[in-house]
């Protein structure tokens, strides 16, 4: 018996190996699947998926024997990594002197061998789908092929796990590092917004206090300063919302939507140059109200400011389908440019357009929307026509 030789990049080999975390592993049925279905179509006994580990052969499929693993001083698979060529074969291993006093051909009677390495996109040979048999064979050249292309694919699927793997390694730490945004933006949301609110009691103090003492400007840098303080304390309010989003409390219930609907235009104080169609059909749904009315109340309230018309219009349409509510919220306001449209679902993506009093947006509000829509289950687009209308579309999964 020959062993094995050591291959020269082994060590490079091994991280290889390594970085697949497959060694000591179960089996799982994807490899299974391709070892049962060699052993039935060649007619083999024993069908193998193999990785060449230190000074083993771990099985990840063993299809044949009760075992998982081999010394790789004795293995087939060991020699069949050196091998340049797609196929190692040995036809009959008693009359090869790499094997015939092999312990698996005297005492397993492992007569003949097929191996196609298992290499990577880096040209490591990781292992081998090999196949034994109790008697000498001969693979035709179906059989051979068979073996090649099942070995490449192989390979993505150990490709296809690793990437898996890594990407919920980094799930997991945007999960981490997006609590931690949060955390922090609930702390300064708190360590801001009492100094802001003092700013705006201040500035409304100095005006009364010393109204007779300043001139015109002066009153007006107070406006500023109210004004900008304010503006501040909306946008932390609405990051804060923003990360909270995804924790949406409330338990499902029963309402019907056009009750929602009304409630939300006593809310908003609807002017008399707004005109708001709820939908013909007075739907009963059943989701979490509190996250479908700050869904809606979004939507809505910015129509109402991004809109330029002398009269407000916006359409609301709800229809049920098998396992869905589907929304729809159309304006004739000023529209969104095509080259926004993307994006706007971004947190901090703004269109560039000043509302009615003349403010810009922060990019938080439709980003919390979507972040909202998700927690009930569904999807959210948008449609526009710049100078004419947006078209907001979005649905709430049903419980069932």
């Amino acid at each position: 018996m020959i062993a094995p030789k050591i291959p020269k990049n082994e060590s490079a080999r091994l991280k290889a190996v390594n970085s697949y975390l497959l060694l000591d592993t179960l089996p799982e049925e994807d490899f299974d699947n391709i070892t049962g279905l060699i052993s039935n179509v060649i007619d083999v006994p024993i069908a193998l998926v193999t990785l060449i580990d230190i000074d083993r052969n771990f099985l990840k499929s063993h299809h044949g024997v009760p075992f998982n693993e081999s010394p790789r001083s004795t293995s087939f698979c060991g020699h069949a990594v050196l091998c340049e060529d797609d196929l190692f074969i040995v036809e009959d291993a008693r009359e090869d002197e790499r094997f015939k006093d092999n312990p698996l051909v005297k005492e397993h009677n492992a007569i003949f061998y097929a191996g196609a390495p298992l290499i990577n996109a880096d040209g490591f040979a990781l292992g081998t789908l090999c196949i034994f048999d109790t008697k000498p064979r001969v693979l035709n050249k179906k059989q051979k092929e068979m073996l090649i292309v099942l070995a490449k694919q192989v390979v993505q699927l150990f490709e296809l796990r690793k990437n898996n793997l890594e990407l919920r390694e980094v799930r997991k730490e945007l999960v981490q590092q997006n609590e931690k945004l949060k955390n922090f933006a609930g702390h300064v949301s708190h360590d801001m917004k009492m100094p802001l609110a003092n700013m705006i009691v201040t500035s409304d103090i100095l005006k009364k206090k010393y109204e007779g003492q300043l001139d015109e400007k002066g009153l007006e840098y107070l406006g500023y300063l109210k004004r900008a303080s304010f503006t501040l304390s909306e946008y932390i309010s609405n990051l804060l919302e923003h990360y909270e989003s995804d924790k949406v409390e409330g338990d499902f219930e029963s309402f019907y939507i056009n009750h929602l609907l009304e409630d939300l235009v006593d809310l908003l104080q609807i002017n008399t140059n707004c005109h708001i169609n709820f939908p013909e059909q007075d739907v009963e749904i059943e989701c979490n109200h509190v996250a479908l009315e700050q869904i809606l109340l979004n939507l809505i309230g910015n129509s109402l400011k991004y809109s330029d018309k002398e009269n407000t219009v916006i359409d609301i349409s709800c229809f049920v389908t098998d396992d869905f509510y589907n929304f729809e919220i159309t304006d004739n306001g000023i529209g969104i440019p095509e080259d926004k449209l993307e994006s706007i679902f971004d947190l901090f993506s703004t269109v560039g357009n000043l509302d009615r009093n003349g403010n810009k947006g922060h990019g938080i509000g439709l980003s919390t929307v979507q972040n909202l829509v998700k927690s009930l289950g569904g999807t959210i687009a948008v449609n526009s026509k710049l100078g004419e209308k947006t078209s907001f579309s979005f649905t709430v999964a049903k419980s069932h």
